[in-house]
């Protein structure tokens, strides 16, 4: 192990999600594929929200929501959909920057887009939980994230 890099042995899956493949296979066209961390903190639940929102509400004909767990633990359609996105774009909670360095692990040329819930909000920083915000104000706040980064799409 090099001071850098982490190494893993992660186990093949022997099982496929037949749901998710279908998915993966009808969001192929899509240009803009979004990730989003997917953290149990509340940065990663406004980054999964925002992310969920843009693809579902605001851009649906032109974004693919990936499935970070899947397109990490296994090389099939949801790989494949960062994999060939002329753009990817990653909402990360924190600076662990889980979702893009997780990516990069299983597809090292990737180049996401890097957008930070901490710029794309407004909430007070000492918020960690989840529950510790409320969910109407949890939804406005991802709404507005999203909101900004459509502007750049």
């Amino acid at each position: 192990m090099s001071e850098s890099h982490e190494t893993i042995h992660l186990e093949k899956a022997k099982a496929g999600c037949s749901l998710c493949e279908a998915y993966a296979a009808g969001e192929a066209g899509k240009p803009i594929v979004v990730m989003a961390c997917e953290g149990a903190c509340l940065r990663g639940e406004l980054a999964r929200l925002a992310a969920n929102h843009l693809c579902d509400e605001l851009a649906p004909g032109r974004t693919a929501r990936l499935c970070l767990g899947g397109a990490f633990t296994k090389d099939t359609g949801q790989r494949n959909l960062a994999r060939r996105a002329p753009r990817v774009i990653a909402i990360e909670g924190c600076p662990t920057a889980c979702a893009s360095r997780m990516m990069k692990a299983v597809l090292p040329e990737l180049q996401p887009e890097i957008q930070w819930i901490p710029k794309l909000t407004a909430f007070d920083g000492s918020l960690f939980a989840i529950k510790e915000m409320p969910e109407a104000e949890r939804k406005a706040q991802a709404a507005r994230a999203a909101q900004t980064i459509l502007r750049s799409l």
